[in-house]
């Protein structure tokens, strides 16, 4: 799973966050790509629930 479907399973806009936020999204979809997801997802889950208020993903 790329970091870009990631962040669209979590309810998170990834344009929004990379265009508002771009040296946190650029961290963390580094980071993604070296840990197992549900790795990442424990590492940084007080921070997703942030990310996701901030950046909600729009549903058509």
């Amino acid at each position: 799973m790329e970091f870009k479907d990631y962040l669209i399973q979590k309810n998170i806009c990834s344009i929004s966050f990379s265009a508002a936020d771009p040296s946190l999204f650029q961290i963390w979809s580094t980071t993604y790509n070296l840990l197992h997801p549900n790795s990442f997802t424990e590492q940084n889950k007080f921070i997703i629930n942030k990310i996701r208020r901030k950046y909600p993903l729009k549903k058509e």
